[in-house]
């Protein structure tokens, strides 16, 4: 009996586990090389959105072009011909189709990571994996439909050019790149600090979505900011989105002016927003089971 006992012991030192899992016990505990061991559900993950987004429809993959279409002929007959806002001197289609498209990537990245609990408590519950991998992936399928929608507004761009529109492209827009990681820490970011009050609060998803329809106006989407009211000058100070919708129209059409100031305080705004967003997510994942 003692020598089985003995046994027994020794097999049980011998163990070595592939992985250990545990608790998080950080005020920030990211685990990076964990999610880089998890890239292949990553990229799992934006196969599977991609997927069962437009599979069953007509045109599939062409709706990423045809909405921000629509979108770029609605504002030009509302805004350019009959309230006649001036775009800076910038072809209406130039400017709504980018603008349109800029916010769409904002407003997807911020929707997807604001419902990375609710939308995928099912799978949470059942398995392990590291959950930052969720809003990682949603971003990078963004990403993918942003460059879908880029590369139609690069066609229209080029045709403008050989044709003598007033467009100077600056060689800023080789910081094209940085631009978009900057909307999609902006909008990751807020997204996982209203993902933390949805979990709890359902009834704030309502309010998100009719949040994003005021804040599209309070931002330079279907008119420049030369053209903002001075009196609500301050909204756009203070509205992170600014910026980057202007310097893009700067970048690549060589129109617009954004103050230094704006542009400082929405990189430092994104930084805060996307640190506090980690913390929150980090802490709500240990018991968002319990409370969904």
């Amino acid at each position: 009996m003692a020598k089985s006992t003995a046994v027994a012991k020794t097999a049980q030192n011998d163990e070595k586990w592939d992985l250990i899992i545990q608790p998080k016990s950080k005020f920030l505990d990211l685990r990076i090389r964990e999610i880089i061991r998890y890239r292949d559900l990553v990229f799992s993950f934006v196969k599977r959105d991609f997927t069962t987004t437009y599979k069953q429809t007509i045109l599939g993959p062409l709706w990423f072009i045809v909405q921000p279409l629509v979108s770029t002929v609605m504002y030009t007959f509302i805004f350019g011909n009959l309230a006649e806002i001036g775009t800076d001197g910038i072809p209406y289609l130039l400017f709504y189709f980018a603008g349109t498209m800029l916010w769409t990537y904002f407003t997807g990245t911020l929707n997807s990571a604001a419902g990375v609990f609710s939308s995928n408590s099912g799978i949470f519950s059942k398995v392990y994996f590291p959950r930052l991998t969720v809003p990682i992936s949603t971003t990078i399928g963004h990403i993918i439909k942003m460059g879908i929608q880029f590369a139609c507004l690069m066609i229209f761009f080029i045709y403008y050019l050989i044709t003598g529109a007033d467009i100077h492209p600056t060689w800023w827009i080789a910081a094209f790149p940085l631009l978009i990681i900057w909307i999609g820490f902006l909008g990751c970011g807020i997204g996982m600090v209203i993902s933390a009050l949805t979990t709890k609060y359902r009834d704030l998803n309502h309010l998100l979505g009719f949040g994003l329809s005021l804040a599209m106006y309070a931002t330079p989407i279907v008119y420049p900011l030369s053209e903002a009211p001075q009196d609500f000058l301050w909204v756009f100070y203070i509205n992170p989105m600014s910026a980057p919708v202007e310097l893009f129209r700067i970048w690549f059409y060589g129109a617009g002016y954004v103050p230094p100031v704006m542009i400082i305080g929405s990189l430092a705004f994104t930084a805060v927003v996307f640190f506090f967003g980690l913390i929150l997510f980090n802490r709500n994942e240990r018991t968002f089971v319990d409370v969904i």
